[in-house]
């Protein structure tokens, strides 16, 4: 915490989704360590807002850089505490390599804008200045499906406009944090430019109404969401509450081999444990993509996550997998058929397709946040981009499509935080603003996106300037 590593009294045993078995051991933060680390990041804060832009983008880079270089570790690490498959764990190691590298470069050009005021004769001499400046210490409140990256998405924007920050991981997976912790500590950052407490989530009530802290950013569940929205009405809250994922395979698109493998991949992969995990899938009643989406998910291999061969391992824990069984199970007495999977194994999941499941079913109207897929046809564009459209969520849908004016409509229609055309809605670039509408959230984040949430301008109005 506040940059140097402390402990607590209360040990806690972090222990492997698949098996069970430990896998390392930490402490909750105490009460008296927790308001250190936000008394360090208060007390530091007029500092790192001064901090001149090389050095901290010389401590994003040095970041970037440790984390390539124990890759592997990382890796085994977010597997071992958070059960997705190696594979998948080694490309969110490259992901955060990719955020704090753009963190840094985002860092260097963070530079404000002039603009001038003598577009009016009263403003005949003036200029104005422009530049964003911290709105203060950030809370950033992580969920356990990434438990670097997302980590990496609160941390990596705070420090490159110069903003304190302290981070609470997931209870379930504060290992990674820790060690990301552990390198930001090997930077010449202050002391309180960030902290990472490790606490249970009953405690961190306290820290989304303290004052020091007027910017809250959290990723995880909606009604969690809205009881920080309730609970700080007057801090600047971006929420990012997952969803309902929906791809649409449009009448005009025929690789539908490509199609059926992405959304088997992707409707699946983190055990379906990520906000746009295919979820929903409409397809035009004249393709014949069921038999194609069928082979697709029983090629997958499902099994023991560090087997670099394995593609869909446990969910973060066995009651969670039990939830998803109980969904399919009322889905089923409803009147949808089971095409492949519906299948427990202690706390892993069969990758599973669903038909005729009716439309107020839980695993179509909520966010199922597991490996299944539901599939329905629907008679016309129009009516997918519609049945797309009916979800109290709205995060990122994906559109298979040739069509370029297809595409353009989609874009037009569709009420959802992002359109992916040509693939799923599983992708996220970095630098994009990402976030959704309706029940999925407010603000976005993407490094730039979150450096002006972390924001506010502050103008400088120069007078008597011969321009």
């Amino acid at each position: 915490m506040a940059g140097s590593a402390a402990h607590g009294d209360d040990e806690v045993a972090v222990t492997h989704p698949y098996d069970g078995r430990a896998v390392g051991r930490t402490t909750w933060a105490k009460d008296d360590q927790v308001e250190a680390a936000v008394a360090a990041a208060a007390a530091v804060a007029a500092e790192a807002a001064a901090l001149p832009a090389h050095v901290r983008a010389t401590a994003l880079d040095h970041v970037s850089r440790r984390i390539a270089e124990r890759r592997q570790e990382i890796g085994e690490l977010i597997t071992a505490e958070n059960g997705k498959p190696l594979k998948w764990a080694l490309l969110e190691a490259d992901r955060a390599v990719s955020v704090f590298r753009w963190a840094a470069e985002e860092a260097r050009r963070f530079s404000g804008s002039l603009q001038r005021l003598d577009t009016d004769p009263g403003g005949t001499g003036r200029i104005a200045v422009v530049k964003r400046v911290p709105r203060g210490p950030v809370l950033g409140i992580s969920p356990f499906n990434f438990p670097l990256n997302l980590v990496a998405h609160k941390i990596a924007p705070a420090i490159a406009v110069g903003a304190p920050i302290v981070l609470k991981p997931a209870p379930a997976t504060p290992l990674t944090a820790l060690l990301l912790g552990s390198i930001l500590a090997e930077t010449d950052l202050p002391a309180g430019m960030f902290s990472v407490l490790p606490i249970p989530n009953d405690r961190a009530s306290a820290l989304v109404t303290d004052p020091r802290l007027p910017i809250v950013s959290f990723t995880g569940s909606g009604p969690v969401g809205a009881s920080i929205r309730r609970a700080a009405p007057d801090k600047h809250v971006t929420l990012e509450l997952g969803g309902n994922a929906a791809v649409l395979v449009c009448s005009d698109y025929a690789d539908l081999d490509w199609a059926a493998s992405r959304i088997a991949t992707f409707g699946t992969y983190q055990a379906g444990q990520s906000c746009i995990a295919v979820q929903r899938v409409f397809v035009h009643a004249g393709h014949d993509l069921l038999p194609r989406l069928t082979a697709a998910v029983n090629a997958l291999v499902t099994g023991d996550p560090s087997d670099p061969k394995v593609d869909v391992g446990p969910m973060i824990s066995e009651d969670a997998a039990k939830r998803v069984e109980s969904w399919v199970d009322e889905a089923v007495a409803a009147g949808a058929s089971v095409v492949t999977g519906g299948k427990r194994d202690g706390a892993t999941y069969a990758p599973t397709i669903l038909t005729g499941v009716p439309a107020d079913a839980k695993v179509v109207a909520e966010e199922i946040f597991g490996p299944v897929l539901v599939v329905s046809e629907v008679p016309s564009d129009e009516a997918g981009f519609a049945a797309i459209n009916n979800s109290a969520y709205g995060l990122q849908a994906g559109v298979f499509t040739h069509n370029l004016q297809t595409a353009f409509t989609a874009h037009r229609t569709l009420e959802v935080g992002g359109v992916i055309v040509g693939d799923v809605p599983s992708y996220r670039a970095d630098q994009m603003p990402y976030g959704g509408v309706k029940g999925s959230g407010v603000g976005r984040e993407g490094v730039a996106s979150a450096m002006e949430d972390y924001t506010e301008p502050r103008v400088m109005v120069l007078t008597g300037v011969d321009l």
